[in-house]
């Protein structure tokens, strides 16, 4: 086999390489113009060779939006770089077929610096584009879906919370509740504030274990039961024993924590009764800012049949308020740090004489100071107070 032979197969096969590439191959002047294309190209865009050498610029080949992009983006990244890479376009074939592609293209420039040619590699992006497209589909999806779970969790759960506070003459009375994290599931913590008879009302603050459709169908259960029976027996121990045995009666393998307050107005006292099934007492908070838990602690609800429910009564002075709250508040993170009972407590020092309102602001305020912002539980709180004369 003698160099000549040789010489003519190499160059056959460097030929052949070039016209059949993986990727189509074009050489353009400075301004675009085509001067050299390989037949993967053409098969790429459609065109024949004598349709584009010497008639054709490369932006002509793109979709408006590709002009668009050539002239703010490519061009002048080129002039500037002397090269760019992975550049996204449409190339239009003449029967308007839209061919997606990925650019690599180098530019050429003499001894002094002039541009000379401009040498391009484009690749079919096709499945690449279509397993982009199913991905941002994906992520589309799975965001609706995200959304549609807030929303079915956020009215859920307001289904599980009064939606307005009952007005009380002679009494102020304010709550606030904010779920953990996104609110995109539904959360166990309720409360609930009704009236019984004229004069008499009742206060229910709970914490059912775990989040989800299940724990909301407990949460639903502990509140209506509550209604019911407080229409019947109104001692708090008689309706958190009665809210256990429906809790036993279920079988859901839930338990919860409830604390229910009886709330008396008499024309010159307020006299308010407290029993909790494994919930924390609520905080007196008197007109000085001397705060003290309220009530004896019980069992908690759902877990054996007969628990142990104390009622304790006191009068409530005017300017005095009563706190009742969740888990949420003071089993409050920070990385290995707790709010607390105490962090709540010295909240509740420096509300002396605020409002129901404030109150309940000053706290919630605080605990989602304490986590930046973001709670990792639930958080329920409910201020009852008795309004000084002549406020």
């Amino acid at each position: 086999m003698d160099d000549a032979f040789l010489d003519a197969l190499l160059d056959d096969d460097v030929v052949d390489l070039y016209e059949n590439a993986p990727c189509g191959y074009l050489s353009t002047l400075p301004d675009g113009t085509i001067v050299k294309a390989n037949a993967t190209f053409l098969r790429l865009s459609g065109y024949a060779l004598a349709d584009l050498v010497g008639s054709k610029r490369f932006e002509q080949l793109l979709t408006p939006g590709g002009r668009i992009y050539h002239e703010t983006h490519f061009a002048p990244l080129l002039r500037m770089q002397g090269q760019v890479r992975e550049i996204a376009v449409d190339l239009v074939t003449p029967s308007g077929e839209r061919v997606p592609v990925l650019v690599n293209a180098t530019m050429k420039v003499d001894d002094e610096g002039n541009p000379v040619v401009i040498r391009a590699a484009v690749f079919d992006a096709t499945e690449r584009r279509g397993y982009e497209q199913e991905l941002l589909a994906a992520r589309d999806a799975a965001r609706d879906a995200e959304v549609r779970a807030r929303e079915l969790a956020s009215t859920l759960q307001a289904s599980l919370i009064p939606p307005t506070l009952p007005a009380i003459a002679g009494l102020e009375v304010a709550a606030a509740y904010r779920p953990a994290g996104a609110g995109d599931e539904v959360g166990g913590d309720f409360y609930d504030v009704f009236e019984n008879g004229r004069g008499d009302w009742a206060v229910v603050v709970g914490d059912v274990c775990g989040k989800g459709v299940e724990a909301a169908t407990v949460t639903a259960l502990a509140r209506y039961t509550v209604r019911a029976t407080a229409a019947r027996g109104r001692r708090p121990r008689t309706v958190l024993s009665a809210l256990n045995d429906a809790l036993l009666r279920q079988g859901a393998e839930r338990f919860c924590t409830v604390v229910y307050a009886r709330v008396r107005l008499d024309a010159d006292r307020t006299r308010v009764t407290i029993g909790a099934g494994g919930h924390w007492l609520p905080l007196l908070v008197t007109l000085g800012g001397a705060v003290s838990e309220i009530g004896r602690p019980g069992t908690i609800l759902g877990i054996v049949p007969d628990p142990h429910l104390e009622d304790t009564t006191l009068v409530l002075q005017p300017g005095e308020a009563i706190v009742f709250f969740t888990d949420g508040v003071v089993e409050a993170r920070r990385g290995d740090d707790l709010f607390d009972h105490g962090g709540l407590c010295d909240v509740l020092a420096g509300c002396g004489g605020r409002r129901a309102e404030e109150i309940c602001t000053a706290v919630l305020d605080a605990v989602l100071a304490f986590q930046d912002g973001l709670p990792r539980d639930d958080i329920a709180v409910v201020v009852l107070r008795v309004p000084p004369s002549g406020e």
